[in-house]
């Protein structure tokens, strides 16, 4: 998309990512003479790794275009947020490098972890993979009394590693770490080089006036210091916020990636812009603390599944019988499909803006879940299993416009398994026998007879069931109706694929 419009990307590649990344990459790419990659290193979150890759791609990218006014820093999730047009015009009339830096010593920018420690000792392990290497060299450190001070004449700044640098300064600060081998030993031990290498260097070597002291990438964090993700209804936010690109775009936000490249290829050159995103941030959070958020939650706004959507649900109270089932019927033709999701506390799902992060956030917007997974499919039709308890979820789809089936796999239940199910829901000791467990086996017994007889009193229109004895015929009769294929091939189903063990 950049490239297309004129602009060059020096790429660098994580060394540790896996080879058919690297040569997918490598191929989309082959022929375009506005991409070069980078040498290529092995990088670590809050290593000098970080560092070494963006000096590697600054300098290919350097060599490579000699007449490139500016070097922009950004991520592999990073969006335009404005038209190329209104980005070339803003750094031709800003002729200044775009550097977000405070003192590191005088300012909070820090808000959680070690602040002095990182520069003050050498750190050679990373913090994340290494704990106990980290803390332990740097307790041996500090024991030792081995404190260093930062190199001569600098003063250290910190702020965000996403900078835009005019060549003239890149072409300073890459002269000064050619004659100053100490900076660049200096800050190769310290944690989290990216938020200061950068920062203090274009200080050091640029009048202060030429220096505004911001980044032009749109970011946000929370409390707790992590980065936000941007979602499809975003878009709004992003374009009006006064920065030329946006961190963080998820990979599932594909209308909002579509807006951004359409706003991307635009002629128009000024663009009403306000920095409201910190209030606003700070405004919602607060309102959603104290119960009175001003508005709903993207997935919470019109949380239904539609009258155009059909959903299919397996219930089966054998979590693997049902799940087996499901993937046979996507095999045969079903439409997409994941399993318990209300049921279960782990499960591959895609990202879907937080509301897939648990299971009790899950419960509480069934059919926004349902619907988000049906957009991220682009599909009108669902397939999910539940457990027979779970009339809550299956009382909710059935109330939505959507059409829905039901296929209920009826396996057969024996005291074993009953004792092993009420040890894993937590009613009985794993130590506990059969025959000290007998009253409540009795009573699991019923609860899983009642169960299947309440999913009937739904008074469900497409209901269907599946038992052990059932034929080839009688069962592929009601497999080719639930997945509306052909009786032929539900037949075969019933006989290749169908299961109760």
């Amino acid at each position: 998309m950049l490239t297309e419009f004129g602009d060059r990307i020096a790429i660098h590649v994580d060394k540790s990512a896996p080879p058919e990344v690297w040569s997918t990459i490598r191929k989309e790419l082959a022929g375009d003479p506005n991409v070069v990659f980078a040498d290529r290193v092995k990088c670590g979150w809050g290593e000098w790794s970080l560092v070494v890759a963006t000096l590697n791609a600054l300098r290919i990218a350097r060599k490579s275009w000699p007449d490139a006014t500016h070097f922009y820093f950004i991520s592999g999730d990073c969006m335009p947020a404005k038209s190329r047009a209104y980005i070339a015009r803003f750094l031709e009339e800003n002729d200044k490098d775009f550097v977000e830096h405070h003192d590191f010593f005088e300012s909070d920018w820090i808000k959680t972890g070690i602040k002095k420690d990182r520069l003050h000792y050498r750190h050679y392990f990373n913090e994340r993979t290494r704990k106990a290497l980290f803390y332990g060299s740097l307790k041996l450190q500090r024991a030792l009394g081995l404190q260093r001070g930062t190199p001569k004449g600098l003063t250290i700044h910190i702020g965000s590693q996403w900078c835009v640098l005019r060549r003239k300064t890149l072409d300073r600060v890459l002269n000064l770490i050619a004659q100053r081998r100490d900076i660049p030993k200096f800050f190769s031990t310290t944690w989290i080089p990216d938020e200061t290498f950068f920062q203090t260097l274009v200080m050091y070597v640029t009048p202060r006036d030429q220096v505004v002291n911001r980044t032009l990438t749109f970011l946000a964090f929370s409390d707790y210091g992590l980065p936000l993700v941007f979602h499809d209804d975003h878009y709004d936010l992003i374009r009006t916020q006064p920065h030329l690109f946006a961190r963080k775009v998820s990979e599932n936000a594909l209308n909002l990636r579509d807006h951004l490249r359409a706003l991307y290829s635009q002629k128009f050159d000024r663009m009403v812009t306000a920095d409201t995103a910190g209030a606003l941030y700070a405004y919602v959070t607060q309102r959603g603390r104290i119960g009175r958020r001003y508005g709903e939650r993207f997935w919470e706004r019109g949380g239904k599944i539609g009258r155009d959507s059909e959903m299919l649900v397996v219930v089966c109270k054998k979590y693997h019988v049902g799940k087996r089932f499901m993937n046979a019927a996507r095999r045969a033709g079903g439409p997409p499909a994941h399993g318990y999701v209300f049921d279960e506390d782990s499960g591959v799902l895609p990202q879907l803006g937080g509301i897939e992060t648990s299971k009790p956030k899950r419960g509480r917007h069934r059919r926004a879940v349902l619907r988000m997974l049906l957009e991220y499919h682009g599909t009108d039709r669902l397939m999910i299993c539940l457990d027979p308890s779970n009339f809550e979820a299956l009382r909710d789809i059935r109330d939505d416009q959507c059409s829905l089936r039901v296929m209920e796999l009826r396996t057969h239940i024996d005291d074993e398994y009953l004792l092993g199910h009420a040890k894993r829901a937590g009613l009985l000791p794993e130590e506990a026998q059969m025959a000290d467990s007998i009253p409540l086996i009795r009573t699991l017994d019923r609860q899983f007879k009642d169960d299947s007889n309440a999913l009937r009193d739904l008074g469900l229109t497409h209901l269907y069931a599946l038992n052990p004895e059932d034929s080839a015929d009688l069962a592929g009769e009601q497999i080719a109706r639930f997945l509306d294929i052909p009786f032929g091939d539900g037949r075969d189903f019933a006989i290749s694929e169908l299961t109760f063990d």
